[in-house]
């Protein structure tokens, strides 16, 4: 695996742990799904590379559109078919049909990932076929061949 790659993985598993906060993305401290992918972001390229606008529990819903997504091809690469992802990339769920995806995890393996969801600690969990049959898009980091 990349160097790359591994460094992403371990960073993304040094935030297990963190509490959930949300729009936070400090490691130990507090962070939410986008939190942690920023927070992995500063580790491996250092300054984000765009402010995050104040965003509520329901944005996704409210706004309707693919907001996550687009910020996420603005600075990832996408992989055409999200199913081929790799350890290290970024992967984004819809919790509904039809819904915007507002879910984001690190995968770890191509059956784990490390996420950060409401109410609990980030963890480290199996892609269960509940996550499978949700997973909208897959990203990769810059530099993660």
């Amino acid at each position: 695996m990349p160097p790359t790659r591994i460094r992403i993985i371990a960073e993304a598993r040094a935030f297990i742990g963190t509490p959930y906060r949300h729009q936070a993305s400090l490691k130990g401290v507090g962070c939410d799904c986008l939190g942690l992918v920023r927070g992995v972001w500063r580790a491996i390229h250092g300054a984000e590379p765009e402010t995050t606008p104040a965003y509520t529990r329901d944005w996704a819903e409210a706004r309707g559109n693919e907001a996550l997504a687009d910020a996420a091809r603005r600075h990832l690469e996408l992989i055409d078919d999200p199913q081929i992802f790799a350890p290290g990339d970024v992967l984004l769920f819809r919790y509904r049909d039809r819904y915007p995806a507002k879910h984001a995890a690190i995968a770890t393996a191509r059956d784990t990932m490390v996420h950060a969801h409401d109410g609990a600690a980030v963890a480290e969990v199996d892609i269960a076929p509940w996550w499978r049959r949700r997973l909208a898009f897959a990203f990769r980091f810059p530099g993660a061949d």
